[in-house]
């Protein structure tokens, strides 16, 4: 396992790390099974753990602090929140009433007394960059959260909270967690570069494109992951960009049988290559997913393997833009881009 500085912090975290958002109901992960994972994952040389409050509404957390129960100054703990939980109406987003009530039961839900980072998972465009920095800087001075850090910000917002920090003298975000993949490559042309410029870690999820580049998704087979049951049209090859994406990954499948290497290791090796990036987040659903993931802890691509990813889906390419979770508001909502 090789490890990286996570920004500026300081604090050394391993190039993959473990998402638990299959811990419970959304993979259906028993808690003997999530418990079998961390430890795997632990003896492999994994520090980093990222969980979320809306993963299982609060299973995944409750599944993470039972498996590292004994353990906790071991690990650099990450969860996020902001996303709904529930149908009140302010049991959501990033207000300074709700992060300071939602930090509390996740640190009750993981049986610790802090996190190491707090991350909010989706930019809220009701809430401004000042009641949220201020909630999230006095949870720190608390010494409830270590850090705290954003997750799928546009870059302009990410440009943005950085400036509001500095302006109203308060403590910033110091990581990212965008979506990226050799599939979903859009973040290099923006995100990336400003996370760079700021100095910022990155913590990357879905390295696999939801399972496409698992090696479970070829031409010819019947798409049976768990993933394709819970979003079908992500998988519908009648759709012009899912076979795209097939025939990328017949490509990809060829590039690293030529290398030696699994496509799962192919994926997660591109990722970890880019200069910006921290840690790849791997989100296994069982201990057999993990031990095929595991197997890229020390895959260092070649400049000429990388060459042939590139030229198979190009620098700053999306080929399934629709699915991005970064796009501007204005970009959705034709209303916002339209005088009344």
């Amino acid at each position: 396992m090789q490890y990286r500085t996570l920004g500026r912090t300081g604090v050394q975290v391993s190039t993959l790390g473990l998402g638990a958002m299959n811990f419970g109901a959304i993979g259906r992960t028993t808690q003997e099974e999530a418990t079998a994972i961390v430890d795997a994952a632990l003896d492999a040389g994994i520090n980093l753990i990222d969980t979320a409050d809306m993963y299982g509404q609060g299973e995944s957390e409750e599944m993470v602090g039972k498996a590292i129960a004994g353990r906790r100054d071991d690990i650099v703990l990450a969860t996020k929140a902001g996303m709904p939980m529930g149908d009140e109406r302010n049991h959501r987003g990033g207000s300074r009433r709700w992060l300071v009530t939602e930090l509390e039961n996740s640190l009750r839900r993981l049986g610790v007394d802090h996190v190491d980072l707090y991350q909010i998972h989706r930019w809220d465009p009701a809430t401004s960059d000042e009641e949220t920095l201020s909630a999230l800087t006095d949870l720190q001075r608390a010494g409830k959260i270590r850090h705290f850090g954003s997750s799928t910000y546009p870059a302009y917002r990410i440009v943005q909270g950085q400036w509001a920090a500095r302006e109203h003298h308060l403590s910033r975000y110091v990581t990212e967690q965008p979506s990226y993949s050799i599939l979903q490559r859009g973040v290099e042309s923006h995100v990336l570069p400003v996370t760079e410029e700021y100095g910022m870690g990155v913590l990357v999820w879905s390295p696999l494109a939801s399972g496409w580049l698992s090696g479970a998704v070829r031409r010819g087979r019947s798409i049976t992951t768990s993933r394709a049951g819970l979003l079908p049209d992500r998988f519908d090859l009648t759709l012009p960009a899912n076979q795209a994406r097939l025939d990328a990954v017949e490509r990809l499948a060829a590039v690293a049988d030529g290398a030696g290497l699994t496509l799962i290791q192919l994926a997660l090796g591109f990722v970890t290559a880019h200069p910006a990036v921290t840690t790849a987040l791997i989100g296994p659903r069982t201990p057999e997913h993990l031990r095929s993931q595991l197997a890229a802890a020390d895959t260092v691509l070649p400049a000429d393997v990388l060459d042939a990813v590139d030229a198979i889906v190009a620098p700053g390419t999306d080929l399934a833009a629709h699915e991005k979770y970064d796009t501007p508001p204005a970009l959705l909502d034709p209303a916002l881009r339209r005088r009344g």
